[in-house]
């Protein structure tokens, strides 16, 4: 427990309750750009938020090289308005990159269709076993 919290009175399920809507307004301060809860620092969550979104764009880059390639030099401006059009992102890094190669062809950068899903490769060009 914090130093200075108010336990008094409280029970176990009702701390967790204001600790799950804590986290939840931080989260969402970090990837859906709400406000930021009282007692952060607004510029460090800010540059926490820009550094996720950086991340998050960097990944579905390397996933989905035609959706970076049709956004070209616009690629941060693109992704940081498809990403401010979501309340969250979607739960894996694959479905964001589709989600973006979509949003982009919506708006008629992408002109292509989905590219075939990409065979698994294998690791090592040759086999230990046996060995």
């Amino acid at each position: 427990m914090a130093v200075g919290t108010e336990t008094k009175g409280e029970t176990v399920e009702e701390i967790r309750a204001r600790m799950g809507a804590a986290q939840a307004s931080v989260v969402a301060a970090l990837v859906a750009g709400a406000a930021p809860p009282a007692g952060f620092d607004e510029v460090r969550l800010a540059v926490q938020a820009r550094s996720l979104l950086a991340k998050r764009r960097g990944i579905v880059a390397r996933l989905r090289p035609d959706a970076a390639a049709a956004a070209g030099p616009g690629l941060v401006a693109e992704f940081a308005a498809y990403a401010a059009a979501r309340a969250e992102p979607p739960p894996r890094y694959r479905a964001d990159a589709d989600d973006f190669a979509d949003w982009l062809r919506s708006r008629g950068i992408l002109h292509d269709q989905a590219p075939a899903p990409a065979s698994p490769r294998r690791r090592w060009p040759f086999s230990l076993r046996g060995r």
